[in-house]
């Protein structure tokens, strides 16, 4: 069973009008690496997670499946 952020990460993907290739490149991976974790083959890190959120404008809840909510989450500030 493949994982749900698959059809997710598909998704997102292609909204922004972006290939497989555009992807890796913008993670530092190979198309290939990356073809494997929106294939589900292949688990990503949480590093990886974390930055596809940030680059997609989205919040990891919603890449792994957790909230319909698309918009991310207000960023945590520093407290003084």
């Amino acid at each position: 069973m493949k994982p749900i952020y698959s059809d997710i990460l598909k998704e997102l993907r292609r909204d922004r009008k972006l290939t497989q290739k555009d992807m890796g490149d913008l993670m530092g991976i190979s198309q290939t690496t990356y073809c494997d974790y929106e294939n589900g083959v292949r688990r990503m890190p949480l590093a990886m997670l974390s930055f596809l959120a940030d680059t997609l404008d989205t919040s990891t809840d919603y890449i792994l499946g957790r909230t319909p909510e698309m918009r991310p989450y207000p960023k945590r500030t520093a407290k003084s």
